[in-house]
């Protein structure tokens, strides 16, 4: 078992500064912070996802971190405009951010981006064949002939990685779903949207300038 729980991804400066507000706030609950994402959609939305340390996500987990982080991103005040805010589960084709999820779906096909390139390329996609506490190997089904088809890729230069939707990936959801009676797989892509304003003091501040 891995023991580094470190976050790797890659995030613009806005979006680092919202992970360490929310990460104490999620932490304090049980739950793991999982990805931050500020995207243009719906004018604005940051998107904050979760999984408690079984990577379960329930619609009660989300609104129990909605309540919380709310009144402290309200304090805070990241972004100078109106947004929504979206708190969801990481889903079935989960983004990979730490040493654990890699050695946790040893066996199935992950899409890779990395900062920096390693043997002449940054993109990867094969099947995960194991991790550690500083790298992770994935299997090219597309190496040439002769050339070693595993690469063993250092967790520090990870930028994005998602596991691929497959076949054995559904299978394996539906397996989790029968093994633990209490786990729902509809609540695997649950995304609770709320909307939150912020455009009032967006305005203040703009006259103030």
């Amino acid at each position: 078992m891995t023991t580094n729980t470190k976050r790797y991804i890659r995030e613009s400066a806005l979006e680092a500064r919202i992970a360490a507000i929310v990460e104490p706030v999620a932490q304090s609950l049980g739950y793991d912070l999982v990805r931050i994402r500020v995207s243009n959609e719906n004018g604005c939305t940051l998107q904050v996802m979760c999984e408690d340390e079984s990577g379960r996500f329930t619609i009660d987990d989300c609104e129990r971190l909605h309540n919380d982080l709310n009144p402290i991103l309200d304090l805070e005040d990241p972004i100078d405009r109106e947004y929504h805010l979206e708190i969801s589960s990481p889903g079935i084709d989960r983004p990979l951010v730490r040493a654990r999820d890699f050695q946790a779906w040893v066996g199935h096909e992950a899409r890779v981006e990395l900062a920096d390139m390693i043997d002449g390329r940054k993109r990867f996609r094969g099947e995960i064949v194991g991790a550690d506490d500083e790298t992770f190997s994935i299997r090219l089904p597309d190496a040439p002939m002769g050339t070693e088809p595993v690469h063993t890729l250092p967790l520090a230069f990870l930028a994005d990685a998602k596991l691929v939707l497959t076949d054995a990936l559904l299978e394996a959801a539906r397996e989790r779903q029968q093994a633990e009676p209490d786990f729902d797989d509809s609540d695997a892509d649950i995304e609770t949207i709320i909307e939150h304003t912020d455009g009032a003091d967006a305005d203040e501040r703009n006259q103030e300038n």
